[in-house]
């Protein structure tokens, strides 16, 4: 493998990050498999509590496909076993706990949505309960006596809980183990992880100091804010842009994000190397550009990075003609109907929206629309006849025929 120099290699791996711990012997370790022509173990954990993913997860999805680019190894380690622990980062309460098949399910599902940004021919996928399961209770024992109580309550979240009285359960102090424990299996030389992760990946270093192992350094990225500019990306919040979304709705969600956060979302959404952020941050600071052609090009680049950029033309013109011009596209998905049905039911066996309860909740906010008449009765039904279109929210459409 003919690795980048280090210095393209650290422009890179920089780009989007949020802290590099420590920034000189993730160098050394460059310069070593540089010279010995052997890769780095890069890994990353992925929590299948959370099966849905969005852009948010992409960012640090997208890093550890930085180092895919440079050559490395990518792992990515499906916590099936610590998934029914419970990660309590971020948390203020317990994280309910899944059962192993719950988690195994969830879990093929991330992989087949991470499939839109990572090499998946070239990554190595381990699930944790491999190692994790054949542990017995001297082997936990073993691993709980290598941090203490004290050391535990130096993470924030569990800092917070402790002094508000809240309940933390013995078993939560497990999981910064269990995740410390995957990185020495795989003998990671660095570990990805958002910020908020930092104290997990830290207990990482530790542990393999105590198993005689040279320290993986850890790489955090900034945890994305949503399409409100106010919360972390989430789907409960109803913020998110999913990674499988439609190129249409990648482009107008994208165009719905406040103007202060057009840069941020330009490093962390789009992925943009330096020169596309630089000319974007100089634009933005003249009065006479106005910000929306600058969200445009972010707009077109977010769609461009999970699809390709014929898509981003065609979401772009779907949204001048629809959305600007309040009009019907010519190009829509067809619904072939052979009896009177619900409108509920057709929405949601046409594929358009992803459950009748999701159909339910835009028809109670009035934004379903049968030639052009708004529905409000959720048992309202639709008849073979004449063509007919179906509109949901801002951006979907459905032709009718029958």
């Amino acid at each position: 493998m003919n690795y980048p120099s280090i210095n393209e290699q650290m422009d890179l791996i920089k780009r989007g990050a949020e802290e590099i711990i420590p920034e000189d012997e993730l160098v050394k370790k460059l310069e070593r498999s540089r010279k010995d022509n052997v890769p780095l173990v890069i890994k990353l954990g992925c929590d299948p509590s959370r099966p849905d993913l969005h852009i948010g997860h992409g960012v640090v999805l997208r890093k550890l496909r930085h180092f895919q680019n440079l050559g490395h190894a990518a792992v990515l380690v499906i916590g099936d076993f610590t998934a029914m622990i419970g990660d309590p980062s971020g948390r203020n309460k317990t994280r309910p706990q899944l059962t192993l098949e719950e988690a195994r399910v969830n879990a093929k599902s991330y992989v087949d949505q991470a499939k839109v940004i990572l090499d998946m021919s070239a990554a190595k996928i381990f699930y944790n309960s491999e190692w994790l399961n054949k542990m017995d209770f001297n082997d936990v024992v073993k691993l709980a006596s290598s941090y203490t109580v004290a050391r535990m309550l130096e993470r924030d979240d569990f800092t917070k809980r402790f002094q508000s009285e809240i309940p933390i359960s013995i078993h939560e102090f497990l999981y910064p183990l269990a995740q410390a424990q995957d990185s020495v299996e795989l003998k990671a030389d660095v570990e990805l992880g958002g910020t908020d992760q930092k104290f997990n990946l830290l207990v990482g270093r530790d542990l393999q100091k105590d198993n005689g192992q040279e320290p993986q350094c850890i790489i955090t990225t900034p945890l994305l804010e949503g399409t409100d500019g106010v919360e972390k990306m989430s789907k409960s919040y109803g913020n998110d842009i999913g990674l499988l979304e439609t190129p249409e709705d990648m482009y107008g969600k994208t165009l719905s994000i406040s103007d202060d956060m057009i840069l941020r979302w330009f490093i962390l959404a789009a992925d943009s190397d330096p020169s596309t952020y630089q000319s974007a941050e100089k634009r933005l600071k003249d009065p006479k550009v106005n910000p929306m052609e600058i969200k445009r090009e972010l707009a077109r680049a977010v769609v461009s990075l999970y699809h390709d950029d014929a898509a981003a033309e065609k979401a772009e013109k779907h949204f001048n003609e629809v959305i600007v011009g309040k009009g019907i596209p010519d190009d829509m998905p067809s619904y072939s109907l052979s009896k009177e049905d619900l409108i509920v039911n057709v929405i949601f066996d046409s594929g358009i929206l992803q459950s009748k309860g999701e159909a339910r909740r835009m028809i109670k906010q009035g934004a379903v629309k049968l030639d052009n008449e708004k529905i409000d009765d959720m048992h309202a039904t639709i008849s073979p006849g004449t063509e007919q279109i179906i509109k949901v929210g801002k951006r979907r459409f459905l032709r009718i025929i029958g």
